[in-house]
């Protein structure tokens, strides 16, 4: 499945559809470079999901939650060097307790996300225009 963006509200709207048609995942992987859009798709997400918190990029802190009928934990994934540095954060409690995993940076621990994780592509076209591929 492939969309097109122009803003980040559109990106959200994206987000909410993808949550809708997937919500039966644990885990959605992001890919896409710095300011591609991925915590925009998150809001799209949450919002969906029900959760009323704000919605902002975990950078610094790895993870963020966000409360709801269905809670999100937001990760953050550029400084995880890799799989191992995942126990530290309690990836597998966050995997067992039902919480939607968004995961941003995705391509740092590929080896330890579920083999049903929702891979979501976001590309920058141009300044302004976001492709986004969806890969079940």
């Amino acid at each position: 499945m492939e969309y097109i963006s122009n803003n980040p509200e559109t990106t959200e709207k994206i987000g909410e559809e993808i949550y809708n048609t997937y919500k039966d995942r644990k885990v959605f992987a992001l890919y896409g470079d710095l300011g591609a859009g991925k915590t925009a798709i998150t809001r799209g997400f949450a919002r969906a999901a029900g959760c009323t918190d704000m919605v902002s990029s975990p950078t610094y802190t790895i993870v963020n939650e966000y409360r709801g009928p269905r809670k999100i934990a937001h990760f953050d994934m550029y400084r995880i060097l890799d799989s191992d540095g995942l126990y530290e954060i309690g990836w597998e409690d966050y995997l067992e307790s039902g919480a939607l995993c968004v995961v941003e940076w995705s391509e740092n621990i590929e080896d330890a996300l579920p083999k049903d994780t929702l891979m979501i592509k976001i590309e920058k076209i141009s300044d302004t225009e976001r492709r986004i591929t969806v890969t079940p």
